[in-house]
């Protein structure tokens, strides 16, 4: 328990005294947009959260190396969200509004349950597993008793052959 209390002690003393220093390091890689202090204070929580030993020492290599893989992960999502507006506008912005060119919920839903059908039976089961119920690889391995990167492999086999699928019916 005294650990914790001198990880927590450590962390706090460390977000008093370089709160800014933070706040200018992120700002200057983001553009100082709002999204700043939400990933300084995401810095914070991910360190108390950690299970990794953390000092006086450690800390500050590591509070560097969790808010650039922030920042990644910022832009990457930021670069997702653009590349779907861009397409979304492409598409819509034709003039081409025909109605019998656009799919609707219940075609694509079918479509994509004919593409699972045609897995074999183990991919399709992983497949399901992953999307339906959510679950993560090494839950599934776990579940199945399977080896990890096996389930990985068919999982990855399965959202190719998919994703194939529903791209050649909705050519």
């Amino acid at each position: 328990m005294k650990e914790r209390e001198t990880k927590f002690d450590i962390i706090a003393e460390y977000y008093q005294s370089h709160y800014a220093e933070l706040i200018a390091f992120v700002g200057k890689r983001i553009d100082y947009t709002d999204e700043v202090e939400d990933i300084v204070q995401n810095i914070f929580v991910r360190l108390l959260l950690s299970d990794k030993m953390i000092s006086e020492i450690t800390l500050p290599c590591l509070v560097y190396t969790v808010a650039r893989n922030l920042i990644y992960d910022f832009w990457r999502h930021h670069r997702l969200i653009n590349e779907y507006e861009h397409y979304f506008k492409s598409t819509t912005s034709c003039g081409n509004n025909d109605t019998l060119s656009i799919y609707s919920a219940n075609e694509i839903n079918q479509i994509l349950e004919k593409g699972i059908a045609l897995l074999s039976d183990k991919k399709r089961h992983i497949y399901k597993m992953c999307i339906y119920d959510g679950m993560k690889v090494s839950e599934i391995s776990k579940t199945l008793g399977e080896n990890y990167k096996r389930v990985e492999n068919y999982l990855g086999a399965a959202r190719k052959e998919v994703r194939q699928y529903v791209d050649k019916m909705l050519a």
